[in-house]
């Protein structure tokens, strides 16, 4: 089969290079960026970043899926592949330890913040010793948004820093209280309790049309001063302007951000200017993850090479 991965050649810590490994009876192509112009002569589409919408579909004249190599899914029309009996599958995070080096990440950022990133390397430049103090995880509240793989997996992590744990899920929250031992948890209606009680704000939920944009101006002013958000998800859950006025205005005390509006991001863009610690997206891209998600798109793709129906698929 022919295979289209919609990224350059080294994306996603040489996912590329490895499946074709697992998978040399496959011919497999890269775009080199992230889009998709034509899908004529492809069996397979694994779309990375890219929007594959009906037109881009259109152009497909055998295509037999649309394979993700993780689980995000919102550039992809669902219903325009369930149209033509296109099934799109993805790869949930708990399956692949994606989740688990997502979560550590996680960790690293809100220990990056609390112990002032910025103010450790401007000390070491003016040579001062001692110096920024920094906040302890210990006593503070960890208020999680997203309660599936992602969440579950820094629950586990958070435990050992003496913090306390908040969540929102969106269905049945107070089984998820009980079953992961939190100290609240609310629905979505409840997310402004959430902003008021937390030190730290963890998003680790997808992106659809109702959480876009969920953190604006409002969620911000219900922050409190010295409160943290991380950005684990998608770029799009936070309104940028908003955190760009937050941030400016002291409203929190510091943003950490894996992923943008656009990627990759403007290296000028006058966010970074403020007290954001940023990583390029690669919050699940590590050795575990990728063979985790090599392993689990290699299996679907040999599923529709026999025939089969494909895993974890989304659109049925």
């Amino acid at each position: 089969m022919k295979i289209l991965f919609a990224a350059p050649e080294n994306a996603w810590g040489g996912f590329l290079h490895r499946i074709r490994e697992v998978l040399p009876e496959h011919a497999f192509e890269a775009t080199g960026r992230f889009e998709v112009e034509t899908l004529k002569g492809y069996d397979v589409l694994i779309p990375t970043m890219s929007l594959v919408t009906d037109g881009v579909l259109a152009t497909g004249d055998r295509l037999r899926l649309v394979q993700q190599c993780g689980a995000g899914l919102e550039g992809v029309d669902l219903d325009a592949a369930r149209a033509r009996r296109i099934p799109v599958a993805n790869v949930p995070t708990d399956i692949s330890g994606n989740a688990d080096s997502v979560a550590e990440l996680g960790i690293y950022m809100l220990i990056g913040l609390s112990r002032d990133f910025r103010g450790m390397a401007r000390s070491l430049g003016d040579r001062r010793m001692g110096e920024p103090m920094g906040r302890s995880l210990v006593g503070k509240t960890v208020g999680i948004v997203g309660l599936g793989g992602i969440g579950k997996a820094l629950i586990r992590r958070l435990r050992g820093f003496g913090v306390r744990l908040a969540g929102i899920r969106r269905h049945d929250p107070e089984k998820a209280k009980e079953e992961l031992g939190l100290e609240w948890s609310g629905g979505p209606g409840d997310l402004p309790l959430l902003l008021e009680r937390s030190d730290y704000v963890v998003l680790a939920l997808p992106l659809t049309g109702e959480s876009r944009g969920m953190i604006d101006g409002e969620a911000f002013s219900r922050m409190k001063r010295d409160a943290f958000i991380v950005n684990l998800s998608r770029g799009g859950l936070i309104h940028r302007e908003a955190l760009a006025g937050a941030l400016a205005s002291g409203r929190i005390a510091g943003a950490g951000l894996d992923v943008f509006w656009e990627e990759p991001p403007d290296p000028g863009d006058p966010l970074f200017r403020y007290n954001v610690l940023a990583t390029p997206h690669v919050a699940g891209s590590t050795d575990l993850s990728v063979l985790g998600i090599v392993e689990a798109v290699a299996e679907n793709i040999r599923r529709v090479g026999r025939g089969e129906t494909p895993l974890h698929v989304k659109n049925r």
